[in-house]
């Protein structure tokens, strides 16, 4: 550790008795987001109902005996979880239940989301970056910015990477090469099964991907990513929870840290119009990050069909937003 030890950071997570909290906390303090020599506090948040399981995860965190856990609490309240945090995971999201249809499940989300939003720009950093995991990712995202006037758009993204992870995993695994030699893959639009993942940029090992797995091979492609998270639950019985764990600490470190110089991550952000998307939606681009900013990556070419595949996503998600635009105060800028 540095002579002069550094101050804690703050880390908030809604729904933190779940089971991608469970596999995130535990990732959080042996160091694999922020690394061993920064302390860290964690504020762990969730429904009163389940206060009781959570207080039971807090014991596990403490036996850990972590040397970087600062401090540990539980809340039920947004405004004491939030409070002078630096980071938030708002992980935690109301699942569908039987006979619940897609417009009640945004609805439902969006009063938690917009509530959380709200709390977020009372009481958190002004410096705050908040990762928004439960799902429907990007509505949800654009509920809590809405509610969060007082905060720059730019300080709000959206999980999309858990979607970018598994198409380089498949890429990888189809032309038996190590995850490390693919880049350039793409996450379009929505975290939903319109989401449109692309690899006519990526490359393995420097060449093109297409060279490898052939252009036959893109239908499959977008249908195994788009579906993956149902194969899990259909395989496993529940869902992803380790891999959105990593994906979440994939995407936040790479938001605070920088991607690599010359490549990007795919990010869930609020649009400025690039590729024609409607200014104000939460859209998954191609962007680079550096010392906790975001910048989208400009001037890709797309073919027709490509384009086509990305304006059904922003379809689908310009009818989300207007199932819930009751709930959102403000349309979401991004003034960086």
């Amino acid at each position: 550790m540095d002579d002069k030890a550094k101050l804690p950071v703050t880390i908030a997570i809604s729904g933190a008795a779940g089971q991608i909290s469970y596999s995130l906390l535990f990732r959080l303090i042996v160091g694999d987001l922020l690394g061993l020599d920064q302390p860290i506090i964690l504020r762990l948040l969730e429904v009163p109902q389940v206060i009781g399981q959570l207080e039971g995860v807090a014991m596990e965190l403490e036996d850990f005996a972590s040397p970087i856990l600062a401090g540990l609490s539980c809340h039920s309240d947004p405004l004491e979880a939030f409070k002078d945090a630096d980071l938030v995971f708002l992980v935690g999201a109301r699942a569908r239940g039987p006979g619940m249809e897609r417009a009640d499940l945004l609805e439902v989300n969006a009063e938690i989301f917009a509530e959380q939003g709200w709390a977020i720009n009372a009481v958190a950093k002004r410096s705050v970056r908040v990762l928004v995991v439960g799902n429907p990712v990007n509505t949800n995202t654009l509920i809590a910015i809405s509610n969060a006037p007082d905060l720059d758009a730019s300080q709000f993204s959206g999980m999309t990477r858990l979607d970018h992870n598994r198409a380089v995993g498949l890429l990888a695994r189809t032309c038996e090469k190590p995850s490390t030699a693919v880049e350039g893959v793409i996450i379009w639009g929505n975290h939903s099964t319109s989401q449109y993942p692309d690899f006519h940029h990526a490359t393995i090992d420097g060449c093109p991907v297409v060279a490898c797995v052939g252009q036959e091979f893109e239908a499959s492609f977008i249908e195994i990513v788009r579906r993956r998270g149902a194969e899990v639950i259909r395989v496993r019985g529940k869902s992803s929870a380790a891999s959105g764990a990593h994906a979440a600490l994939c995407q936040m470190r790479d938001w605070l840290k920088g991607t690599p110089k010359g490549s990007w991550t795919s990010m869930a952000v609020v649009s400025d119009g690039s590729y024609g998307i409607t200014p104000g939606l939460v859209f998954s681009f191609p962007v680079e990050t550096h010392d906790g900013h975001w910048r989208i990556i400009e001037g890709l070419a797309l073919d027709a069909a490509s384009e086509a595949l990305i304006k059904a996503s922003e379809a689908e998600l310009l009818q989300e937003r207007d199932l819930v635009g009751h709930l959102i105060t403000r349309p979401p800028a991004h003034h960086a």
